[in-house]
C-alpha cells in the first residue's frame, strides 16, 4: 500500500474503514501529520514500510528504561501479516485497530499469535516463557511484581498451573482464552495501544 505514494486513495480509505475500527476516518483525519496516520506514517517511514529496526526504535520510546527489542520482535511478526519481512500502512491500522479498539475475542486472538511464536496452533511453556522474559526485560524495574511472579519462570509456572487443563505442557487456544478471561494479564501487552486509533 502506498509505496511513495503520498495519498490514500478513496478505494484504500474504504477498505481501512471497512477492516478496521476506524470506520469514521476520513482522508483529512488520515492525511494530519500524526505518526499513526497515513501521513505520519510516511514520515517515519518514507518508503511505506515499517522495517524490524524501525519498530524496535518506535518500542524504545515507549520502554526508554527497558530493553524492547525482542519483545517488538514477537510483535512485528504478528503485525507482519503477509509475512514479508515489513509492515505496511495497512498491516499496521489493522494491527493497531484489533489491540486498541477490537472486541475481547479479537484482542484473544492476537495475543495467542503473539505467544505462539511458531505458529504451529499451540502455545508450549517455552514460547510463553520467551514472550514473558522479552516483557519483563522491557518493563524493568518499572513494575513491582507479586513474590509469585517476580521472574519469567514464576509467571509462567502460574500462567500454566492455571491454563493447562490437560496437563500436556502446551496450551490450546481455547485453554488460552478461557485462562485469559480468568486472568486478564495475560493480554495486558495490549494496553500499550489503548486509545491510540
Amino acid at each position: 500500500m502506498g509505496k511513495n505514494q503520498s495519498k490514500l486513495s478513496p478505494e484504500q480509505l474504504a477498505d481501512l474503514q471497512k477492516n478496521t475500527y476506524c470506520e469514521l476516518l476520513t482522508v483529512d483525519d488520515l492525511m494530519s501529520d500524526d505518526p499513526l496516520t497515513y501521513k505520519g506514517f510516511l514520515k517515519d517511514c518514507p518508503s511505506g514500510q515499517l522495517d524490524k529496526a524501525e519498530f524496535s526504535r518506535i518500542y524504545k520510546q515507549f520502554f526508554p528504561f527497558g530493553d524492547p527489542e525482542q519483545f517488538a520482535e514477537y510483535v512485528f511478526n504478528v503485525f507482519d501479516n503477509d509475512r514479508n519481512g515489513t509492515i505496511d500502512f495497512k498491516e499496521f491500522i489493522c494491527a493497531l485497530s484489533v489491540t486498541s479498539r477490537g472486541r475481547l475475542d479479537e484482542k484473544l486472538k492476537w495475543a495467542f499469535q503473539l505467544y505462539d511464536i511458531d505458529g504451529d496452533k499451540f502455545i508450549t511453556y517455552d514460547e510463553m516463557l520467551k514472550i514473558v522474559q522479552a516483557i519483563y526485560k522491557m518493563t524493568g524495574a518499572m513494575v513491582k511484581l507479586p513474590s509469585d511472579e517476580d521472574t519469567p519462570e514464576k509467571r509462567v509456572d502460574k500462567i500454566f498451573r492455571n491454563m493447562d487443563r490437560d496437563k500436556d505442557a502446551r496450551l490450546t487456544f481455547d485453554e488460552f482464552v478461557e485462562g485469559s478471561k480468568q486472568d486478564p494479564t495475560i493480554v495486558q501487552a495490549l494496553s500499550l495501544y489503548d486509545g491510540l486509533v
